[in-house]
C-alpha cells in the first residue's frame, strides 16, 4: 500500500491519460475489493489530473459500479449452503433483520464516510437481500456526496480556512439531501410491496 502516494497516483493517471477516464474509474472501483486503498486521496488526484467535475463523475461512477458488483455478487451466493448456515444464526439473523429494516440509512449514512471497510457494507447489505433500488439509491447518493464534499473540500481549503460558514452549508444540504432520499426510498418500496402483492394475488 505504500505505493499509492499521491505523487505515484499521479504519475499513473498522466501516464496512461491516454485511455481518457479509465484509468480514474478503475483506481475508485478496486476501492471495493481492496479496502485499505486511501479513497480521499484517490477522489483528490482524479480531481487534480482530470478536473473538479470530470474528476468528481469518474470518481463516482467508479465507487458506485464497485460497489454494486460486490452487492449483487454476495447477494447472489446469499443463499449458498455455507453463508445459509452462517446466517441461520440468531446474532446474525438478529443482525440482518436491522438492516433489513434501517438498510437504506446504513448504506447512506456510511457512504458518506471517505474511511471504513466500505467493503463490509456492500456485504451486509447483500446477504441481507436489501432492495436493489433501495440500495443502488443509497450508495449512489451516499458516495455522489461524499465525492463531491472531498473533491470541493480539497479544491477549496483556503476559503474553508477563512470561512468556517461553509462547511455548515455543506452539511445543511447533506441534511436536505437525506431528508429528501428517504422520502424517495419510501416510495420505491411502497411500489415493490404493492408488485409484490399484486403478484401474490395472480399466483393465487
Amino acid at each position: 500500500m505504500s505505493l499509492f502516494t499521491e505523487e505515484n497516483l499521479e504519475w499513473f493517471l498522466e501516464k496512461f491519460r491516454s485511455f481518457g477516464p479509465l484509468p480514474g474509474i478503475l483506481l475508485t472501483f478496486l476501492k471495493s475489493f481492496i479496502p485499505p486503498l486511501p479513497t480521499a486521496l484517490i477522489v483528490g488526484v482524479n480531481a487534480a489530473v482530470y478536473g473538479f467535475w470530470p474528476g468528481f463523475i469518474y470518481s463516482w461512477l467508479g465507487l458506485v459500479s464497485g460497489c454494486l458488483v460486490t452487492f449483487l455478487v454476495v447477494r447472489k451466493i446469499s443463499s449458498s449452503r455455507y453463508l445459509d448456515k452462517w446466517a441461520s444464526k440468531p446474532k446474525v439473523q438478529k443482525g440482518m433483520r436491522w438492516i433489513q429494516r434501517n438498510g437504506f440509512s446504513y448504506v447512506f449514512i456510511l457512504g458518506i464516510l471517505p474511511v471504513g471497510p466500505f467493503v463490509a457494507v456492500n456485504m451486509a447489505a447483500g446477504i441481507a437481500r436489501m432492495h436493489i433500488q433501495s440500495y443502488l439509491l443509497a450508495v449512489t447518493l451516499g458516495k455522489g456526496i461524499m465525492v463531491f464534499s472531498v473533491s470541493f473540500v480539497g479544491a477549496n481549503f483556503a476559503d474553508f480556512l477563512e470561512q468556517p460558514l461553509l462547511l455548515l452549508g455543506v452539511l445543511a444540504v447533506v441534511i436536505v439531501l437525506l431528508w429528501l432520499s428517504r422520502k424517495v426510498e419510501a416510495y420505491i418500496l411502497r411500489g415493490s410491496d404493492e408488485l409484490h402483492k399484486t403478484a401474490e394475488v395472480s399466483s393465487d
